[in-house]
């Protein structure tokens, strides 16, 4: 399944064996040995910052749900903003093409980190991103790798249906040693196929969905400021 490792990528720490008497590590801090080079740090940042942008994006979710939804939906491109073009384009405010092409670049903007730390780390990003090493996870990463084997570029297209993270099978399909040019190919596909979805889901809901997206508007912003007090509360909490 996994393609020979590259010169530039760090050797991983030999596993101590589950018979031998240590335990495996419960959690690891970093998926890289040492202190790491600055391909290393690129891709960690990178998916740090992808898991906090649309943490920051939420509170424009109020503001243009309803005045710019096209707009939305190109900078954020989650589930709701494209149903909603979807919805609006049943009414005649939107183009449905629009509705199903406008989430994809947001949607795609991190994807290829993942690939890269798969094909960077190997086995070391599906313990980091399984939670830690452990039976469990060994068991996870059979599985992920019988997947990949067997279904290869399915698996990228068919990624946001599939009950497994898309970014863990992004990172197996760069550890099995696809190429990036076809894993971005793939990944348009799988993105388009995904946003067609629900750009048809948001068609079929129609007005229902537009009366949900213009009461968004007018109580979100509230809400939205409710779930970052309770975020910041948490995170305070944790750093205690």
């Amino acid at each position: 399944m996994s393609a020979s490792p590259r010169p530039d990528a760090p050797r991983p720490e030999p596993r101590p064996a589950p018979g031998a008497g240590g335990a495996l590590p419960v959690r690891r801090p970093l998926p890289f040995q040492g202190r790491g080079e600055r391909a290393d740090w690129i891709i960690l940042g990178g998916i740090a910052v992808s898991g906090l942008v649309p943490l920051l994006l939420l509170p424009l979710v109020p503001a243009l749900v309803t005045s710019h939804p096209a707009l939305l939906e190109l900078i954020r491109g989650s589930t709701a903003s494209i149903i909603n073009m979807g919805a609006r384009a049943r009414v005649g405010e939107a183009s449905l093409v629009e509705a199903v092409l406008l989430g994809v670049p947001s949607l795609m903007m991190f994807d290829w980190l993942f690939w890269w730390a798969g094909r960077r780390w190997g086995d070391g990003v599906f313990a980091w991103l399984l939670g830690g090493e452990g039976p469990k996870t060994e068991q996870r990463l059979q599985r992920l790798h019988r997947v990949e084997r067997r279904f290869g570029p399915f698996a990228v297209v068919f990624a946001y249906l599939l009950p497994i993270p898309s970014p863990v099978i992004y990172a197996a399909v760069g550890d099995g040693g696809m190429r990036l040019g076809l894993f971005l190919v793939l990944d348009v596909l799988g993105t388009l196929l995904w946003t067609g979805l629900l750009a048809a889901a948001g068609y079929g809901f129609g007005r229902h969905a537009v009366e949900v997206a213009d009461a968004v508007s007018r109580y979100g912003l509230w809400v939205t400021l409710a779930l970052l007090a309770v975020v910041a509360v948490q995170v305070r909490r944790r750093a205690r």
